[in-house]
């Protein structure tokens, strides 16, 4: 009998503690960079990330800190590379944006940005870590071939919505203008 209350006392206790480990935030970030080429022959890398609670509890005291971008190769223009937030409820999506422009020219591969953020029953601050960015080419030189290989690719993806819509178009504009050879029937009186 004292067994049995054992095993009861055991195997409650292991399922109250995966219930608990269960009953934590839990933090998915989404890194993304894109290029963006000047008039001026400047590039911009425009990076976005996204922060999302998949957990069952709120996170507290949140902060994003992305060093990945080295600064003798890139400016901030516009943002920050760190910010921080008061919380992130259950299901909650963070956002934060910002904007750098590069300085020298060169495949650049980036880290993740690292999230922390405290849960109220752990004193010490819990840390997760954002996807990371695909090579960027930074100041690539684009050849004609690689004009070509684009609108190839934007051929293959769009080309039916393309023909498409330029079909309806032709359409409404014989339906629109007046037909010329029916003034041309009538005689004149």
């Amino acid at each position: 009998m004292a067994n049995l209350l054992l095993k009861a006392f055991f195997s409650l206790f292991l399922i109250s503690a995966a219930t608990a480990a269960g009953d934590s935030p839990f933090i998915i970030a989404h890194k993304k960079a894109s290029l963006t080429r000047l008039k001026s022959g400047a590039e911009r890398v425009s990076v976005s990330i996204d922060i999302y609670n998949q957990g069952f509890s709120t996170a507290y005291d949140v902060s994003l800190v992305d060093h990945s971008w080295p600064q003798d190769a890139f400016d901030v223009i516009s943002g920050n590379i760190s910010q921080s937030w008061e919380k992130l409820d259950a299901g909650g999506v963070l956002s934060h944006s910002f904007e750098l422009e590069a300085k020298r020219q060169g495949m650049f591969y980036g880290a993740p940005a690292v999230i922390t953020f405290r849960i109220p029953t752990k004193a010490a601050p819990q840390e997760a870590y954002s996807t990371s960015i695909l090579p960027l080419d930074i100041l690539a030189e684009i050849t004609p071939e690689k004009k070509f290989d684009l609108a190839k690719r934007l051929l293959a993806k769009y080309g039916s919505q393309i023909s498409v819509i330029s079909i309806v178009a032709l359409f409404v504009y014989l339906m629109v203008t007046p037909s010329k050879s029916s003034g041309a029937s009538k005689k004149k009186r």
